[in-house]
C-alpha cells in the first residue's frame, strides 16, 4: 500500500494562473487532477501564488519534486496601468521620437476625444547617439566611445530601473547596440537591445517592443524574486509564454515581453486539447474572467500572430491570436451622462470585489447574476464562499430606482449589455476575418463563461457549447500542457520569381543561423538536438505591399502555397508577380509530458439521485421559472439534463437556459445545444 501511495504521487505537475480576482492552481498527479482556488492579492500577486501552491501541495502525503508552470498577469498590469519601471531610451541620434510618431494608423477615427497613449518613456529620457549602420549591414558611423561615457554619466543620475536601446537597421549588424550595451552595463540596470529582442525590420515596432520589455522587466524580476526567496515555493519552475510555450524562470530575462498574455494563452491550449480529444477540429475559445473576456478561433490549430497590441503599444512577438475584452464578472454596470447602461470595462477585481463577495458597492456582472438566481450563493467555491445576497438586492434595488427600472429589468439588461460586448469580441475574430461562427464549437470556460456562453451561443447561431471539467481553472489546466518554446526571427527581405534557382538553399542557409542559435539555448532548457521538434515559416508579400502573410516553409512549394494563402485572405492572387520574403521565423518546441485526458462509458441518460439539488425560481427573459440545480461532480458521463437548469461546481457555474439540453459527453464534457 505504501509503494502504491508512492507511486500515484510521482513528480507532480502544477499549473498556476494569476487573474485579477482569483489566482487559480491545478496539480497532475498519475492523472489525477486536484484544484485549488484563492483570491488575488493584487498589491503583490506572488503572495497569492505563493499561499495557492502550498496550500495544495499539503494535499500530498510527503513533499516530492514538482513542476510548476506559472502564467501571470503581472506584466499585461503593468502595460495596462502604467506601473512599470521608470526607462530610458538610447537610439539613433535624430529618432528619437518614433515612439511618439508611431504610424498613421488611426483605430478610433471619429472620435472627438481621443487621446493617443502617451510614450512609455517621455522626451526628456530619450537619447540619441551619433551613429548609423546601413540597410546593408555596413557601419557608416561608427559610435564615439566618449560620447557613451558622458551619457553614462548623465544617465547615472536618473536613478534609471533599467535601459532600452534601439538603434536603425540593427537587425542586419548589431554591432553599435553591443557597444552600446557594453559601456552602459556599468550602470548595473537591466538593458534590453533591439537586436537580441525583435531582429526585424520597421523601427517603430521594433523599438516599441524593446522598450515594453525594459518597462516591464524590473516588476516581473522583483515578483519573481518573491516567489524565489519563499520557502514556502518551489525554486525551479517554469514561465508560461504568450506563444503557449513556456519556458525556465531563469531564462525570462530575455523573453520577459513575451509573457503579457500568459494566462489567456494557457487558456486557449487548454480548451484546444480538450475540444480535439473530444473531437471538436473548429472551436472558438471563450474565457470569462472576473476582469475581462478572451476569445480565440483555432480552425484545426491555435491561431498565431505577430501583430499585438496592449494599451495601444504595438508589440510585435509570436503570440497566440487572442482579442480581449473589458467584460467580466467583475465588471461594473454605470450609467453614462446619456441616460444608456453600461457594462464594463472597470472592474471591482478582487478588492474590493463584486458587492456579494462582502466589500464592494459598485453592481457587477455578478451581482446581477447572483440576483438573478443563476448563481446558488451557498455552493459558491464548493461551498467554501458565502455570497452576501441581502446586500446584494439592496444595492440592486437602489441602482434600478436610479436608472428607473425595475430590479430584475436592471440585472437582466446588465446581464444583455455584458453579452453585447462579448458577442462583437467573438465577431471581430470570426465573421470580420471571414468565418462563419454556425461552423465551430463554443468552447467555454473562466470562472463566469458558463454563466453566458448558451445565451451567446444562440445570438451567434452557433449550435454546440462545449464546457470542460473544472471550467473555471481551464487557463491553470493548459498551463499542464505547455511545451518548451522558443521562437527566433530575422529580417531578410529577399525576392523570388518563382521557387526554382537555388531559393531553397539560399533560405535554407538563413535558417541554419537560427537553427544554431535554438539548438545553443533549447541546450540550457534541458533538450538536446533529437529531442526538438522544428517548425519553420516565411513572412512573405507581393513585392511593393505593406503588410505579410505567414506561409509555413516548404523548400519547393512556398511561393504557391503564398498565392493560395493571399487568395484566400483577399479574394485575389497574382501569381506573375515577384514575391518578397521579409521575415524568417522559427520555432523550437521541447515536448513535455502532458496530463492524460480520461475516457469512460456512457452510464446512461437518467441522472442519480445524488446529482440532483434543489428546485429554485430563476429569471429569463424577466420571467421566473421553476429551475432544478446539480452538482457536477454528480453527474456521469451520459446523463441528460433539460433547461432551464443550473449545474455547479468549485469553480464555475453552467446556466441551461429553457429551450437549451446539456448532455455529459465521455471526458465529462458538458455539451450544451438548443432545441
Amino acid at each position: 500500500m505504501k509503494r502504491k501511495m508512492e507511486k500515484h504521487h510521482r513528480n507532480p505537475k502544477i499549473g498556476v494562473d494569476t487573474g485579477g480576482t482569483f489566482t487559480d492552481i491545478v496539480m497532475s498527479v498519475d492523472g489525477t487532477l486536484m484544484t485549488h482556488k484563492v483570491l488575488s492579492t493584487p498589491r503583490n500577486p506572488a503572495h497569492a501564488v505563493i499561499r495557492g501552491v502550498h496550500d495544495i501541495l499539503e494535499r500530498l502525503p510527503t513533499r516530492q519534486n514538482v513542476t510548476i508552470v506559472h502564467g501571470s498577469t503581472v506584466a499585461t498590469n503593468a502595460l495596462l496601468e502604467r506601473r512599470g519601471a521608470k526607462i530610458a531610451l538610447v537610439t539613433t541620434r535624430g529618432f528619437e521620437d518614433i515612439l511618439q510618431i508611431g504610424r498613421q494608423a488611426r483605430p478610433s477615427l471619429y472620435d472627438f476625444w481621443v487621446e493617443r497613449p502617451a510614450p512609455l518613456v517621455p522626451a526628456e529620457r530619450r537619447f540619441g547617439i551619433a551613429e548609423r549602420t546601413l540597410h546593408t549591414g555596413a557601419i557608416e558611423t561608427p559610435i564615439d566611445t566618449a560620447q557613451l561615457d558622458t551619457l553614462a554619466a548623465h544617465l547615472a543620475t536618473l536613478e534609471l530601473d533599467a535601459i532600452a536601446i534601439g538603434f536603425l537597421f540593427a537587425y542586419v549588424n548589431p554591432q553599435n547596440e553591443q557597444i552600446a550595451a557594453e559601456h552602459l552595463a556599468t550602470l548595473n540596470v537591466p538593458i534590453s537591445c533591439s537586436h537580441e529582442l525583435l531582429p526585424e525590420y520597421r523601427e517603430y515596432e521594433r523599438f516599441s517592443t524593446t522598450v515594453a520589455n525594459a518597462y516591464i522587466r524590473p516588476t516581473l524580476e522583483r515578483h519573481l524574486a518573491t516567489l524565489t526567496k519563499s520557502q514556502r515555493f518551489p525554486k525551479a519552475f517554469r514561465l508560461m509564454l504568450s506563444n503557449g510555450g513556456s519556458i525556465s524562470a531563469r531564462n525570462f530575462h530575455a523573453a520577459g515581453i513575451r509573457t503579457v498574455l500568459s494566462g489567456p494563452a494557457g487558456g486557449v491550449i487548454g480548451a484546444y486539447h480538450v475540444a480535439k480529444t473530444a473531437g471538436y477540429e473548429k472551436i472558438i475559445t471563450f474565457d470569462m474572467g472576473g476582469t475581462s473576456t478572451d476569445v480565440s478561433l483555432c480552425d484545426g490549430g491555435i491561431s498565431m500572430t505577430t501583430e499585438s497590441t496592449i494599451s495601444g503599444l504595438p508589440l510585435k512577438v509570436p503570440l497566440i491570436d487572442i482579442h480581449t475584452v473589458g467584460a467580466g464578472g467583475g465588471s461594473i454596470a454605470t450609467v453614462d451622462a446619456g441616460g444608456a447602461l453600461r457594462v464594463g470595462p472597470e472592474s471591482a477585481g478582487a478588492d474590493p470585489g463584486p458587492i456579494c463577495y462582502g466589500k464592494g458597492e459598485d453592481i457587477t456582472v455578478t451581482d446581477a447574476n447572483l440576483f438573478l438566481g443563476r448563481i446558488e450563493a451557498t455552493r459558491f467555491l464548493g461551498g467554501k464562499m458565502q455570497l452576501a445576497s441581502d446586500a446584494t438586492r439592496a444595492h440592486l434595488e437602489t441602482f434600478s430606482r436610479e436608472i428607473g427600472l425595475s430590479p430584475v429589468e436592471a440585472a437582466d439588461g446588465i446581464l444583455k449589455v455584458a453579452n453585447a460586448t462579448m458577442e462583437r469580441a467573438i465577431k471581430v475574430i470570426s465573421v470580420e476575418r471571414g468565418f462563419d461562427t454556425r461552423d465551430f464549437t463554443l468552447v467555454s470556460f473562466g470562472g463566469a463563461g458558463g454563466l453566458h456562453a448558451a445565451f451567446l451561443a444562440e445570438n451567434l447561431g452557433i449550435q454546440t457549447v462545449l464546457i470542460p471539467p473544472n471550467g473555471g481553472l481551464l487557463s491553470a489546466y493548459g498551463m499542464l500542457f505547455a511545451d518548451v518554446v522558443k521562437d527566433y526571427s530575422q529580417t531578410v527581405l529577399w525576392t523570388f520569381q518563382n521557387a526554382t534557382e537555388g531559393n531553397g538553399e539560399k533560405l535554407n542557409a538563413g535558417f541554419a543561423t537560427l537553427l544554431a542559435r535554438a539548438e545553443s539555448e533549447m541546450q540550457m532548457e534541458g533538450f538536446a538536438k533529437h529531442q526538438l521538434k522544428i517548425e519553420s515559416s516565411l513572412d512573405m508579400r507581393y513585392e511593393g505591399q505593406s503588410y505579410e502573410l505567414n506561409i509555413p516553409y516548404l523548400e519547393t512549394d512556398f511561393i504557391a502555397k503564398f498565392h493560395a494563402a493571399h487568395e484566400q485572405r483577399f479574394s485575389y492572387a497574382r501569381p506573375e508577380a515577384v514575391v518578397e520574403v521579409v521575415n524568417l521565423r522559427l520555432t523550437a518546441i521541447g515536448e513535455t509530458e502532458k496530463p492524460a485526458i480520461r475516457h469512460e462509458p456512457p452510464m446512461g441518460a437518467k441522472v442519480s439521485p445524488d446529482a440532483r439539488g434543489a428546485t429554485k425560481p430563476v429569471v429569463f427573459d424577466g420571467k421566473s421559472c421553476s429551475t432544478d440545480f446539480y452538482r457536477r461532480e454528480a453527474l456521469r458521463p451520459g446523463n441528460e439534463i433539460e433547461g432551464p437548469a443550473i449545474i455547479t461546481e468549485f469553480s464555475a457555474t453552467t446556466v441551461v437556459p429553457p429551450d437549451f439540453r446539456a448532455t455529459v459527453d465521455a471526458y465529462r464534457n458538458l455539451i450544451l445545444q438548443h432545441g
